[in-house]
This record gives C-alpha cells, structure tokens and sequence, in this order.
C-alpha cells in the first residue's frame, strides 16, 4: 500500500502544526492498494528512537474499508469517523499526540496503514500490543509514511 500525506513528503520534516511543538493536530493521510476484500483498516504512529525503547503516537482502527484518506486534525475522542475507534497513546491519552522529542538527536516517525480482513473486536481506548494481537493473521496489506522531526 502507498501511504501519503500533502503536509509533508516521505522521510521530511512534519511540520510543527502536526507536534507538541504547535497546535498537535494529526497530519492528513491518504492510502491507496488495499486490496478489494479489506474490511477495515488500522494507523499506528509510532517512534523507535525513543530513549524509553518505541514510544505509540497513535492508536486508530475499524476505519471504514471505503474511506482512503483521514483528514486533519482528527478529533482525539474515542470513536470517531462513522465506526473508528482509537487507542491510548504513550501520553496516557485518547487519539493523536504528536512527535515532542527531548533535546538532540532527529526522530523518525512511522505511520503505517493496514488493511485487515475484518472489523476487530477490540474497545476504544486500547494499547499498541492489544490492537496488534488482534490484528495477528489479519492483515491482507499494510504500508507506511515516514516523517522526522527534532528540537
């Protein structure tokens, strides 16, 4: 799958608006490939170069198989466009938080997509590992979209 966005390019910068550096709003993304018999999808952010080993941005999934883009600024609630659910972040809180690095060294931040062949059975409010347990033999396709930023 091809995942992208028109608010920054593979492997740039993301701008300060989609940070905890400005208003922390999630980046528009947009995918196409999934295959025909996807029945949702999944977006998990997350950040390998934490100190604390990966720190979760975001927990988003049931995302409708018609839909083929997230706007921005999707509200940080538990359930949100039609049937999507998110999860909790390494924040502690619902929804999207945005890259806020310590001091040094750039940050690579992965979003990727994943089109499943079912709605999973999971609450509103799950972690990272819950919602990748249940995606396990799931997954028809997935793609990615890396973007960095530092202080």
């Amino acid at each position: 799958m091809q995942v992208t966005s028109t608010a920054f390019q593979p492997g740039a910068t993301i701008p300060k608006k989609y940070t905890g550096d400005g208003p922390d709003v999630s980046p528009p993304l947009s995918w196409s490939g999934a295959p025909a018999n996807t029945a949702s999808l999944a977006v998990i952010c997350d950040d390998p170069d934490a100190p604390r080993g990966t720190w979760v941005h975001w927990v988003l999934f049931n995302i409708p198989s018609d839909m083929k883009e997230l706007p921005e600024g999707v509200p940080t609630e538990k359930s949100v466009l039609k049937s999507a659910r998110q999860g909790t972040n390494d924040f502690g809180k619902i929804g999207y938080g945005g890259p806020a690095p310590p001091k040094g060294p750039v940050h690579r931040y992965y979003f990727k997509v994943y089109a499943l062949d079912t709605v999973l059975d999971v609450q509103a409010g799950a972690k990272k590992k819950g919602l990748e347990d249940a995606m396990a033999g799931h997954i028809l396709a997935e793609g990615e979209l890396t973007g960095k930023y530092g202080r």
